[in-house]
């Protein structure tokens, strides 16, 4: 049976020192600085992937090749994660290709809502996207950013009700909100942090810095 893990438990195992944990998804980033390269690397994590019947998402771009892993079947990360991950770094040495966990990301859209059900039909059908339980709308091709309806107790005027969550690698999260707040961006609140922190530019549109540590679920 396979044995689901949080993302403590997958970032304290040996020998995953590409990856990084976002949203419940582990993300490697390879810079093999040609498509040649990358097609290389592709066709060894395909041939890995088969062989353990555990197949990861890949984005293969001319200068570098990106590699998501989950396990659907118990809805987040699994040892099995660990085991491939393992290989597909091991893959990646073998062909000198570099990791670069500073280039991964995952960018969200949320939208704060009195009552989900009202206004969650609009946006499935404009986006062409599919429910994933009760607050989520998801790509059915796995390419586009997730939405998530966040539950809203009281109407809220003073504030906008949609903003963009940016997911990044724990130890870069400082970094990216010094960045933002360099730009012209203000803090909003970091009583959350280092789970997230709330900013918002110079009109108010809010986004959240987040990071996988510092939640429950995940520890």
């Amino acid at each position: 049976m396979t044995e689901r893990i949080n993302s403590r438990q997958f970032h304290e195992s040996e020998g995953i020192d590409d990856w990084r944990v976002l949203y419940g998804r582990a993300f490697a980033n390879y810079r093999t600085g040609s498509f040649a390269k990358g097609v290389a690397l592709v066709d060894a994590i395909g041939a890995l992937a088969d062989a353990a019947n555990h197949h990861p998402d890949i984005d293969l771009r001319y200068q570098d090749v990106t590699v998501r892993l989950v396990t659907h079947e118990v809805g987040g990360l699994s040892t099995r994660d660990v085991e491939l991950a393992r290989e597909i770094s091991a893959a990646a040495r073998d062909l000198d290709v570099p990791a670069d966990p500073s280039a991964v990301q995952q960018v969200n859209v949320t939208i704060d809502a009195l009552v989900r059900s009202d206004v969650m039909p609009f946006w499935r059908a404009l986006l062409g996207y599919r429910d994933e339980g009760d607050e989520d709308l998801v790509d059915p091709h796995g390419r586009w950013s997730d939405v998530w309806f966040q539950q809203m107790d009281v109407p809220r005027t003073e504030r906008n009700t949609i903003h963009v969550d940016v997911a990044v690698p724990h130890e870069q999260a400082q970094a990216r909100v010094d960045a933002a707040l360099a730009a012209g961006g203000r803090l909003v609140t970091d009583e959350h942090a280092p789970s997230w922190w709330v900013l918002a530019d110079a009109e108010g549109n809010e986004a959240c810095v987040a990071t996988w540590v510092g939640r429950w679920w995940e520890e």
